[in-house]
């Protein structure tokens, strides 16, 4: 039985189920090599969002620790560069990305979920990067991304102090964008990808890229780079769809041309 794997929902909404809950979905090497190869099917798709669940009480709890230390120096770094292969592979996705956080998400788990552009959380959850409590720092992205997301000065109390983050601390330091009760997470986080996926993808992807890549540019090049992405929508055949739709008075349908 596979520990991670993807299924297609309402045609254009890839879904990405981390199952392992005997182990509290941690991240071990086979898990890992799962992962990699869902992310990469997304890749090659016709997807227009992706949403990233645990099966269980944990989102996911970080590496597998029992499985760590029965590893040797070389294959510890080689874990290190695979996993954040792996993570760069899904931050670098040109569609949305959700990680709907269920449950426990330390270490690891909390680097994939900011790995993903979008996060909610049941009122349950529990999550932070508490690598220093084990002797070592985020690996796999969360000193970087981390920070991005909440600021340098918040990141820096937060992964420090290895400190453990409710779901409402997390919402109100921007970490995740929800709260909602545990039987509601799925069907919430669904909502907002079968929303995502009625807009036109160019443009959807046109805007995250222009997000991304902007962001920490200086404001005058920011808003260069934004006429640059805006520029791709120009010839698209959706663009000239939801001109038609506007004067028909009617949805319009997109394609991704």
């Amino acid at each position: 039985m596979n520990t991670v794997s993807l299924q297609t929902i309402d045609s254009y909404v890839a879904f990405i189920e981390l199952n392992r809950p005997e182990a509290k979905n941690a991240i071990s090497v086979q898990f890992l090599k799962e992962l990699q190869n869902c992310i990469s099917h997304v890749q090659k798709g016709k997807f227009r969002v992706l949403m990233i669940m645990g099966v269980g009480d944990s989102f996911c709890s970080g590496a597998d620790l029992k499985e760590r230390k029965t590893m040797s120096e070389p294959e510890v770094k080689n874990f290190l560069h695979n996993i954040n292969d792996c993570f760069s592979s899904l931050a670098n996705l040109p569609i949305p990305t959700i990680a709907a956080i269920n449950g426990f998400a330390f270490g690891g788990g909390l680097e994939l979920a900011i790995s993903c552009d979008i996060r909610y959380a049941s009122n349950s959850a529990t999550m932070g990067l508490t690598e220093t409590k084990l002797g070592i720092i985020p690996g796999a992205g969360g000193t970087q991304r981390l920070s991005r997301i909440v600021g340098e000065a918040t990141a820096m109390e937060w992964i420090f102090s290895g400190k453990k983050l409710s779901s409402e601390e997390a919402l109100s330091r921007g970490l995740v964008s929800k709260v909602v009760e545990p039987e509601k997470l799925k069907e919430s986080s669904l909502a907002l990808a079968r929303e995502i996926s009625e807009s036109a993808p160019i443009a959807v992807s046109a805007a995250k890229k222009a997000i991304r890549q902007g962001y920490n540019l200086p404001i005058e090049s920011a808003l260069k780079w934004e006429q640059l992405c805006y520029g791709e929508t120009f010839t698209s055949k959706d663009r000239l769809e939801a001109l038609q739709a506007f004067a028909e008075k009617r949805k319009p349908i997109f394609t991704g041309e």
